[in-house]
């Protein structure tokens, strides 16, 4: 009698094996596949550097450092969507 105890443990754990492993797939398909992981940095380094031009321009009173901001924005911006189209390709 306990043998067919210790099958239905080991099937358990197979199912429980197969299962994590289709989780992992799953979850490997939705992330894109990232050939330059040096690209997918800058894109990183490239939205932090918005996010602090953002805040600096939040702060901004004069008209000249706002459009100084303004135009870092839209480098960065070109930046990030040409490195983007990169990894995409």
């Amino acid at each position: 009698m306990g043998d067919s105890g210790e099958g239905l443990i080991d099937a358990e754990a197979r199912i429980q094996e197969r299962m994590e492993e289709l989780q992992m797939s799953r979850e490997q398909e939705r992330k894109p596949a990232i050939k330059n992981k040096e690209e997918l940095r800058q894109i990183e380094s490239l939205k932090l550097a918005r996010k602090e031009m953002t805040s600096q321009l939040e702060k901004a009173t004069h008209q000249a450092r706002k459009a100084q901001i303004n135009h870092a924005l839209a480098d960065i911006d070109r930046r990030i969507n040409e490195l983007s189209a990169a990894i995409g390709r």
